[in-house]
């Protein structure tokens, strides 16, 4: 695979100038607030666009991949023949290997909503792969309370703004990073993306997510091949369900001192 990253990441923040109101009647005067910005990516694949995603302007390559990895449409480097991003960020072209059409019908872009969930693809892409089921998944329970650790050390964009959803990855037991974005979708994305860059077994990575966890979040990392998925917050009925039926661990409610197991992979 060969990437081809032309993109000079801009400041990810902006300063705006507040006036803080209080319930007791005391005015704090003004202050000034940072604030996380958006950016706006078109990603196409083979020649067709495919998606417009918002995010932080931080990690494109990583996004990119990770997202066609969640998509169902690669699995592996070898997949891919090229990855290229603009100067700009604002268009990112992928090159894979098998120069087939990758959508049925006419299609057009589809708009990624950067929070809401059930995000779907546009159209119907010929070659998205259902959530197999996964192996069982081998971890020790200190994993899990290392990544929970890492949460509450905070990430560099949040600590700044407030603003940001991360996902935390770890392989083998061995911390990797955090991956921050406006978007709890994109910040899967981006600790997939990065897994697969740097050659990580997707069966042996454990994800760490500080957002609810909601079918489609299920969905990705169970189609991405990773068996284990975290989360400080909690799951939808329907993750439940779907995690079950992809034998994918789900431990939601992850803090230092405790954790909830929602399914344990057999």
């Amino acid at each position: 695979m060969t990437i081809n990253n032309r993109f000079a990441k801009p400041p990810q923040t902006a300063c705006a100038n507040v006036r803080i109101v209080r319930a007791d009647g005391l005015d704090d005067g003004a202050d000034v607030s940072e604030l996380i910005k958006e950016h706006d990516m078109e990603i196409s694949i083979n020649g067709q666009p495919v998606f417009r995603l918002v995010c932080t302007p931080d990690r494109l390559v990583e996004l990119v991949l990770g997202r066609i990895v969640t998509q169902g449409l690669i699995r592996e480097c070898d997949d891919v023949e090229s990855v290229f991003i603009c100067e700009s960020g604002a268009a990112a072209k992928v090159w894979l290997k098998e120069g087939r059409e990758l959508l049925e019908g006419d299609g057009g872009l589809y708009t990624e909503p950067t929070c809401c969930t059930q995000n779907k693809p546009l159209g119907n892409f010929r070659t998205v792969k259902t959530p197999e089921f996964l192996p069982r998944a081998v971890y020790a329970k200190e994993h899990i309370f290392a990544l929970a650790e890492k949460f509450q050390e905070n990430a560099s964009l949040h600590r700044k703004t407030g603003a940001t959803h991360g996902c935390y990855l770890s392989y083998r037991g061995v911390y990797q990073g955090v991956f921050e974005d406006i978007g709890r979708h994109n910040a899967l994305d981006k600790a997939v993306g990065y897994a697969l860059v740097n050659g990580l077994a997707f069966r042996e990575c454990i994800l760490f997510t500080t957002g609810r966890v909601p079918v489609d979040m299920v969905e990705k990392a169970a189609t991405a091949g990773i068996p284990i998925l975290v989360s400080k917050s909690v799951p939808t009925a329907e993750a439940v369900e779907l995690a079950k039926r992809c034998n994918l661990t789900l431990i939601c409610r992850a803090w230092q001192d405790s954790y909830e197991v929602y399914w344990e992979a057999v």
